[in-house]
């Protein structure tokens, strides 16, 4: 079932657009009546883990999905003091490698940010890697 529902996302042809000829990246077009005042990033996740992600979390933003990725928008500067695990893809600007993702979800608010750290610790838990923040080595403990 999520093979079929993947294989539908591929384009049907494979002409070269001008966002392929820029290094084989392309930026995930958000509807224009998305508030994006807190800029955005995307957190592109195997798409094995597309689905149990979607129906884990307890809001979703904006989602694009290819064969291979679904991109989660968050609100840039979510990389910050976040060890995203080694399978997630950080793409600043939502500027992406790859194809064209579709947009598959849109969420009813006028915002299309997906809440970082709910889907940082459920990115964690799909892909069995223990949470990590960057800024925990450096905190200083409570007296």
């Amino acid at each position: 079932m999520l093979r079929n529902a993947l294989a539908r996302l591929r384009p049907a042809h494979r002409e070269r657009t001008p966002e392929q000829t820029r290094g084989g990246r392309v930026r995930l077009a958000l509807p224009a009546s998305m508030s994006i005042s807190l800029g955005c990033d995307a957190v592109g996740v195997p798409a094995r883990h597309g689905f149990r992600l979607m129906s884990h979390l307890p809001r979703t933003g904006c989602v694009f999905a290819d064969a291979d990725r679904w991109w989660w928008i968050v609100p840039a500067g979510s990389d910050l003091d976040l060890d995203w695990p080694e399978q997630v893809t950080y793409a600043r600007d939502a500027d992406v490698p790859g194809g064209r993702p579709r947009l598959i979800h849109s969420p009813e608010s006028l915002t299309p940010y997906t809440p970082p750290i709910p889907l940082f610790l459920m990115v964690c838990q799909v892909t069995g890697v223990a949470p990590s923040w960057a800024g925990a080595a450096n905190a200083v403990p409570a007296p």
